[in-house]
């Protein structure tokens, strides 16, 4: 309420302070005259304030004349007597009694006729005739403030002036003027395998002033991304942001396909809404292919024979194959000999263990096995990697036994007296590890003997001096055949009793074997 409403109110409680002055007949507190003697300075949170000096104070406090209950206190100090056409100096003391700031404090000191003003400090803000005004303006709670004014008596007799003041009060209360600020910003990786959790991280900051309750941060996830199986995520900001305090949050993402994945997410409380910086991740996968080479035949000869198989992988994909390993079954048939780049045998499989495969590299592994038989032997290889299928690879080698076969002639007894007989004994002995069909043996009698009989693993037929055995079928591997000729010695003589063998699987020119005889008389 502004002064002059108040103080229509309160126009009886004007004070009125002076040398003999002379008041009107009001019900309001009156000044109380002070002892005329020198008193000591005081602060202004007491009131009245004890001033010394060689003034006699007087004091009035407004409105109740209780400084316990007033507003403004009033304090007037003037010399006991002044001397004709001499300066003289007296004081107004103006003081808040409240704990509040007084607004628009002005105080009046009307001057009675034989008084002349002289100056003041501060200047008066307006003079009127006899009457001198000064705009105190805004009191700060328990503040004093003290008017000196020079003056000068023009007659002889007493000085009267009198003291008003006028003042508004207000209860004030100041509100805070607050502007927080929300910002989020999210951060991730760059490039991620499709099998990896994928950890989005979010740091939510108020950076202005004022607190923001209820802060909610939203992020909806690209198609084939989610997280605890879903695309829309919602999350509280605990107890949410005070001025200039951060949280963080994390958040697993699982993608289900490999591409580029972009989005952004935001925040909302107090009425504000930020959005975070895009964050972009890549998903890739590796792709594994595998090849086995080797040859297609081979022949067993001896005890074994050395094949050579040659493996490679390769990552197609876009994505670093983690952790590749290859493995090859040595096939039944075969023996394991030896392995490139470190390869082990461990319970019948050579492992490889790669690592680390990048997009688009190969690796390429040799293994070596014995085949120890005849047949058909694949070997089969795999390859693994982290987030990768398996992929597998045959290659088959067809292992062939080659026939040998050893023809042998024996004959018993040697020599022999003209007219006795003698047995030629006829081994074929397939020594290789191949099957070997139609073995034919043929003989031929030399003119100083004469056949008596035959027989073995097949008849033979004589024509002239040849005889010829019917062909045997089948000569298995490691298997043998004989044959058995009885002849007599016709005369005396050196001779050679030869056997030729042909087969199937014998190329060129048949075998043959002559038995030397010594015939006498």
């Amino acid at each position: 309420m502004k002064s002059r409403t108040m103080f229509a109110a309160l126009a009886a409680m004007s004070m009125m302070i002076g040398f003999g002055c002379q008041t009107t007949e009001r019900a309001e507190p009156t000044p109380q005259p002070r002892a005329e003697q020198p008193q000591p300075e005081r602060t202004s949170s007491r009131f009245p304030t004890m001033r010394g000096g060689n003034l006699l104070w007087s004091w009035l406090a407004y409105p109740t004349g209780d400084p316990a209950s007033s507003a403004l206190g009033i304090e007037k100090g003037v010399p006991a007597e002044v001397r004709l056409n001499q300066p003289f100096e007296y004081q107004l003391v103006v003081t808040n009694l409240t704990g509040n700031s007084l607004s628009e404090v002005v105080v009046q000191d009307d001057l009675g006729d034989n008084f002349k003003f002289n100056s003041s400090t501060p200047s008066p803000a307006s003079t009127s005739g006899n009457s001198l005004r000064w705009a105190i303006g805004d009191l700060g709670p328990r503040e004093t403030k003290v008017i000196k004014i020079n003056a000068t008596a023009t007659a002889v007799g007493r000085i009267a002036s009198c003291v008003t003041a006028t003042y508004n009060s207000a209860l004030c209360a100041s509100i805070p003027v607050v502007q927080p600020e929300l910002k989020i910003t999210k951060s991730g990786p760059a490039e991620a395998l499709k099998c990896d959790e994928i950890t989005y991280m979010f740091e939510v900051t108020n950076s202005g002033t004022g607190s923001i309750d209820s802060v909610v941060v939203n992020d909806t996830l690209p198609d084939g991304m989610t997280s605890n199986g879903r695309q829309q995520v919602s999350f509280n900001v605990d107890g949410g942001l005070k001025p200039g305090e951060t949280k963080k949050y994390s958040m697993r993402v699982n993608a289900d396909k490999t591409g580029r994945y972009t989005n952004t997410a935001t925040a909302k409380g107090g009425g504000i809404e930020a959005s975070s910086n895009e964050v972009t991740t890549v998903i890739r996968a590796p792709k594994l292919a595998i090849t086995k080479t080797g040859p297609e035949r081979r022949f067993v000869s001896g005890a074994s024979t050395n094949i050579a198989y040659e493996i490679k992988v390769t990552n197609s994909g876009d994505g670093v194959a983690r952790d590749t390993v290859i493995r090859d079954t040595i096939a039944a048939g075969s023996q394991f000999v030896s392995a490139s780049d470190g390869g082990t045998l461990q319970g019948g499989q050579v492992a490889w263990r790669v690592g680390n495969l990048a997009a688009g590299a190969s690796k390429t592994v040799t293994v070596t096995v014995a085949a120890v038989r005849p047949g058909e032997l694949c070997n089969t290889a795999t390859a693994s990697a982290y987030c990768a299928d398996n992929v597998t690879a045959q290659a088959c080698t067809n292992v062939q036994g080659v026939p040998a076969i050893l023809l042998e002639v024996v004959d018993s007894p040697d020599p022999i007296q003209v007219g006795e007989t003698t047995t030629y004994t006829i081994t074929a002995t397939n020594q290789g590890f191949a099957l070997d069909n139609n073995v034919r043996i043929i003989c031929t009698i030399p003119g100083a003997q004469e056949y008596v009989s035959s027989a073995g693993a097949t008849t033979g037929t004589l024509r002239g001096n040849t005889l010829t055995f019917a062909p045997l079928a089948r000569l298995e591997a490691k298997q043998r055949a004989t044959w058995t000729v009885t002849v007599r010695a016709s005369e005396v003589a050196s001779v050679r009793f030869g056997v030729s063998m042909n087969s199937d699987n014998l190329v060129g020119e048949p075998v043959a074997e002559t038995e030397a005889t010594n015939q006498y008389e």
